[in-house]
């Protein structure tokens, strides 16, 4: 083949690679979700999704290093607290999309909140997850309230994450001081950390850990113990607290500044349609969608017998507040010995 006729083919091919568009995203909720989801919507639109996958802690500090020239176009999945934190010092654009009826009110009121900044992708509660074999070998019994977790017995046998990069983390903490009180909360954190043996940089690890036995109990969204349980058929079983449990509102929202805007915003109501929100249980992560319109996958735990308590999205999800809490539990219950 001639020079010439390769070099117009060359051209051609990267023709065609433009025309298709990109965008370019950060993809904060469960791994398998994550990719499903970009394949999906490749196939259906032509667009290319360069995408990783951060815990949200990790996905902001992205974000601010980002903030003088946006490389991100999306983010998408995982708690919403640092969405809020992303919105406040101005690295998210406002979008209020027109299919607003299709979303449930808690979705709705995500966007009423943030001034049109994050949108609520889904939602889901903290509880406790525990591999049945591992606890009926150790002769210990199942944690039913956030009380039994400070059971000496339990000391290196339960797992959680770390709230200064994991979204999961800072919604423990969180609703932990709405429920308890901040000093009493931190009280309690300190004397649950002897039996913590470690805390993971993802929120989403404890399932996987306690579903292998490397871990008796773990500390996370209820969700992802069920799946291992009812998808992946291993032995563990979960609950939400008797004393009530915080929840999360996921997030999703335009970079402000993004490269790619015109098929960022396609990929963002793709993800909210019934087709892009099925993804979530084809791929095995059980959140409750935010889109009302279609029958969700039956393996996706109810929350109507959990005692959820009201959340203070607006003030914990807050910068400030976020850094003062998290500086607090680094230098008060991370740093002692276990």
């Amino acid at each position: 083949m001639k020079p010439t006729r390769i070099l117009a083919l060359l051209a051609l091919a990267c023709g065609a690679a433009h025309a298709q568009g990109t965008v370019n995203a950060i993809c904060s909720t469960d791994q398998s979700w994550c990719e499903l989801a970009a394949q999906e919507f490749g196939k259906a639109t032509g667009i290319r999704v360069l995408q990783t996958r951060k815990p949200t802690g990790e996905a902001l500090a992205q974000l601010r290093a980002e903030a003088a020239n946006p490389k991100t176009d999306l983010w998408w999945g995982g708690t919403g607290d640092p969405f809020y934190q992303a919105a406040e010092v101005g690295l998210l654009e406002p979008y209020r999309p027109d299919y607003l009826g299709d979303l449930h009110g808690w979705a709705v009121r995500q966007y009423a909140m943030s001034g049109n900044h994050v949108g609520g992708f889904y939602t889901s509660a903290i509880g406790f997850g525990w591999n049945e074999e591992v606890l009926k070998k150790k002769k210990l019994p199942a944690p039913k309230c956030w009380k039994d977790l400070l059971d000496p017995r339990y000391r290196g046998e339960i797992e959680t994450s770390h709230p200064g990069s994991s979204g999961t983390g800072y919604t423990i903490l969180a609703g932990l001081v709405q429920m308890m009180g901040e000093d009493a909360a931190f009280d309690y954190l300190k004397k649950l950390h002897r039996n913590v043996t470690q805390y993971t940089r993802s929120g989403t690890a404890q399932a996987r850990s306690v579903a292998k036995g490397e871990v008796a109990i773990g500390v996370s969204f209820l969700f992802g113990f069920d799946n291992e349980r009812l998808t992946n058929k291993f032995p563990v079983l979960s609950a939400a607290p008797c004393e009530g449990t915080p929840y999360e509102i996921g997030g999703i929202a335009l970079v402000k500044g993004a490269r790619n805007r015109a098929e960022a915003k396609r990929y963002y109501d793709w993800l909210m349609s019934p087709a892009g929100q099925q993804i979530g249980a084809r791929a095995n992560s059980l959140q409750v969608p935010a889109n009302k319109t279609f029958r969700p996958d039956p393996r996706i735990p109810t929350l109507e017998n959990v005692r959820l308590i009201k959340y203070d999205f607006e003030k914990y999800g807050k910068a400030a507040e976020r850094r003062r809490l998290v500086d607090r539990w680094v230098r008060e219950v991370e740093s002692l010995p276990r």
